[in-house]
């Protein structure tokens, strides 16, 4: 049993990164629904700037 060292330090390691996850709180479905419709938002925003910076810049012609 050359290994049985390895083994043991394999499960310690395992061991330690189960509890690091499970120490961490769990984002609820409502939460998570919330927050994914404030990122949505927050994307439509930008690409809205966006195409206007791009009609404006076809408008007068101009580029950068």
């Amino acid at each position: 049993m050359t290994r049985g060292n390895q083994r043991d330090q394999d499960r310690l390691k395992a061991q330690k990164k189960a509890s690091a996850n499970a120490k961490k709180p769990k984002e609820s479905a409502s939460s998570l629904a919330k927050r994914k419709e404030a990122d949505a938002e927050i994307l439509r925003a930008k690409q809205k700037k966006k195409e206007d910076e791009k009609a404006e810049a076809a408008t007068t012609g101009g580029g950068k």
